[in-house]
C-alpha cells in the first residue's frame, strides 16, 4: 500500500514509522524545510508541500491512501479554518482529480465536536454539538472529509482523536503544580493514535465511517493529578470547580466553552473493529514518564 501522510508531525511521524516497518510505501508531507529532517529520520520519504497550494501537492506521487493529520499551528479560528477546511478541501481536489486518485482518506479529527454533555457518555451515534467556533470548523472539516471525498470516488474515514499525550507531551509538572480544574479527561497516547489509524488502513476498516479513537478509561482531572502525585511521591495538587476557574476570568469565550465541555468518550466501536491498545489507560501510558520523573532524569 502506498500512503501519503499530509501533516507528518507528532502523530504522523509515528504512523509513518509503523507503516514503513510493515513494508508499506510512505511519504510524509511537511510545509517547512526544517520539518523534513524529522520525516527522513523516521525512515519516511520526505516531501515538501503546502496543503493549501494545489500546485505544490503535485510533488506527492500517486498513492492508495491519504492520511490528513495537518496541524493548525495555533488556536485561532482562522488558522484552524485554513488548515482543517481550506487545506483539506484543496488536498482532496488536487489528489482526487488525478488519473490514479487515492482509494481512501483518513481525516484525524477531534472529540471537540461533541461540546458539553454534562459528563455523560458519547459515542459515534451521539450528534455532534460543538459550542465553540473552532469546534464548528472541525465539524465542517469532517463533512468535507466524507462528502467531498465521496464526490471524487474516495472513501473518507473520520478518526476523532481524544486528547493526545506521549513523548514531549506528558506535562506532569502542569498537573502537579495545580490547581486542577474538575471535569472529565478523555485521553489517547500517541502510540495508539498512530496504531489505530494504521489498523484502520491495513485492515481496510471503517470506510465512510466515523470512529472515536480514545483509550479505555476516561479520568477526572483531579484523579489523574492525584495519581501522578502519588506515583512520583509529591503532594496532591489543589483542585477547583469549573465555576471557580471561570470566575473573574478574562479568558476568551472559546476557552471558557472548552473548560465547560464535559463528556466521557466510548471506544467500543474501535474495540469492536479489533484494535488492541498498547496503552489502554493513563496508568500504562504514563508509567515510563513517571518513572523517569521520579528518578530525576
Amino acid at each position: 500500500m502506498r500512503v501519503a501522510i499530509l501533516g507528518c508531525g507528532y502523530v504522523g511521524l509515528e504512523l509513518g514509522r509503523r507503516l514503513t516497518d510493515a513494508g508499506h510505501g510512505v511519504v510524509g508531507v511537511r510545509r517547512s524545510e526544517s520539518g523534513l529532517a524529522d520525516v527522513q529520520a523516521a525512515g519516511v520519504t520526505p516531501v515538501r508541500a503546502d496543503v493549501t497550494d494545489p500546485e505544490s501537492l503535485s510533488a506527492v506521487g500517486d498513492v492508495d491512501a491519504v492520511v490528513y493529520a495537518v496541524s493548525a499551528g495555533g488556536r485561532g479560528v482562522e488558522a484552524a479554518r485554513e488548515a482543517y477546511v481550506e487545506g483539506l478541501r484543496t488536498a482532496i481536489d488536487a489528489l482526487g482529480d488525478r488519473d490514479d486518485p487515492p482509494d481512501r482518506l483518513v481525516y484525524t479529527g477531534s472529540t471537540g465536536v461533541y461540546g458539553d454533555h454534562g459528563g455523560e457518555w458519547v459515542d459515534e451515534s451521539t450528534p455532534p454539538a460543538p459550542d465553540t467556533e473552532r469546534g464548528e470548523v472541525l465539524l465542517e472539516a469532517e463533512r468535507i472529509a466524507r462528502e467531498r471525498s465521496e464526490e471524487r470516488g474516495i472513501d473518507g474515514t473520520v478518526a476523532r482523536f481524544a486528547g493526545l499525550y506521549g513523548p514531549d507531551r506528558y506535562r506532569i509538572d502542569r498537573y502537579l503544580d495545580g490547581p486542577v480544574t474538575e471535569g472529565w479527561l478523555n485521553l489517547l497516547h500517541r502510540a495508539d493514535a498512530a496504531g489505530a489509524v494504521a489498523h484502520l488502513l491495513t485492515e481496510d476498516l471503517a470506510r465512510d465511517e466515523v470512529v472515536l479513537v480514545v483509550d479505555d478509561e476516561p479520568v477526572r482531572r483531579p484523579d489523574l493529578a492525584a495519581w501522578l502525585a502519588e506515583q512520583v511521591g509529591a503532594p496532591a495538587p489543589s483542585t477547583r470547580t469549573v465555576a471557580e476557574r471561570l470566575s473573574g476570568s478574562d479568558l476568551p469565550e472559546g476557552s471558557r466553552a472548552r473548560i465547560r465541555a464535559d463528556k466521557r468518550c466510548s471506544n467500543a466501536k474501535l474495540r469492536g473493529l479489533g484494535y488492541e491498545f498498547e496503552f489502554p489507560t493513563y496508568r500504562e501510558g504514563y508509567r515510563e514518564a513517571v518513572e523517569e520523573y521520579a528518578s530525576g532524569e
